[in-house]
């Protein structure tokens, strides 16, 4: 029985009116909840074990770094593999490369990259080995003639090729001058001297010069003056001997084709590569 304004309390209240805990879920609980709770937020403990990996982690990534940022001497891309296994491959040099910094060098690397072979008008060559250096008479088959002397030139660079679908050897002779008289006036006595400039071989050294007088269609030097530079391009046939001296043998009864179809065609080689000598060299 209740006064007037009083009600009957409902179930699960207290003298008071206000509503009381539910079984399970009285203050001695909630401190546990939240404690789990918290513990959750922090994660895992770091552990003696647990540092130690860690460490292990860091030094192996600090090393991997140091592997990556100290070259291997002869890597093409430094840091990245080690080019040991490719040494034997690599194609002989001989003589100094010039300076980097120097935008004009004669610098086969940059011109001719050995890993990349010269693509012209569908003829493809791979670089063999280069001579470089700075007196310019070395190019000559004869040195005692003396043509290049006191003719303004400064460096020279050699590169042989080697066809990749024909069987034929090519050397390509890059010389820089001062200026393009100079240039112009040394190209116009090498064209004078038929054969004066010597024929490379992949292995840097030089071939027999042709006999006087057999030079065949295809076979003769072709020189070029570009800017301040004089290139001068020749080919011969896959073994590297004189075109008159391989025509004279006589030819199988069953010729062996080429990838092309037919016989070597040394002109082609040779315009291919005068072109792709001279063309770094139109706007300078």
């Amino acid at each position: 029985m209740t006064t007037q304004g009083e009600r009957t309390p409902t179930p699960g209240e207290g003298q008071d009116g206000r509503a009381g805990l539910r079984t399970g879920g009285g203050a001695e609980d909630t401190p546990a909840a939240g404690s789990a709770g918290t513990a959750r937020g922090r994660g895992p403990r770091l552990t003696p074990r647990r540092a130690v990996g860690w460490v292990v982690v860091a030094v192996v990534v600090v090393a991997g770094g140091w592997v990556i940022t100290r070259p291997t001497p002869g890597d093409y891309i430094p840091g990245l593999g080690p080019s040991k296994a490719d040494s034997a491959r690599t194609p002989p040099v001989v003589g100094a490369a010039p300076p980097t910094t120097d935008p004009e060098a004669l610098n086969a690397g940059n011109l001719f990259p050995a890993q990349r072979p010269v693509e012209v008008a569908g003829y493809k060559a791979r670089r063999g080995g280069i001579r470089q250096g700075e007196k310019c008479d070395e190019v000559l088959q004869d040195r005692t003639q003396e043509l290049l002397k006191d003719s303004g030139c400064q460096a020279y660079l050699i590169v042989s090729f080697t066809g990749v679908d024909h069987p034929v050897c090519s050397s390509v002779t890059l010389l820089r001058f001062a200026d393009q008289a100079a240039a112009a006036r040394a190209a116009d006595t090498l064209r004078g001297k038929p054969g004066a400039v010597a024929f490379i071989l992949a292995d840097t050294n030089f071939a027999p010069a042709p006999s006087a007088g057999s030079a065949k269609p295809g076979s003769e030097a072709r020189v070029e003056a570009v800017g301040h530079y004089v290139t001068v391009t020749s080919s011969r046939p896959g073994d590297a001997r004189p075109a008159d001296t391989a025509s004279s043998n006589p030819a199988p009864s069953t010729p062996t084709p080429t990838a092309s179809g037919g016989e070597p065609n040394l002109d082609e080689a040779t315009r291919a590569l005068s072109y792709a000598a001279g063309q770094p060299f139109v706007w300078m």
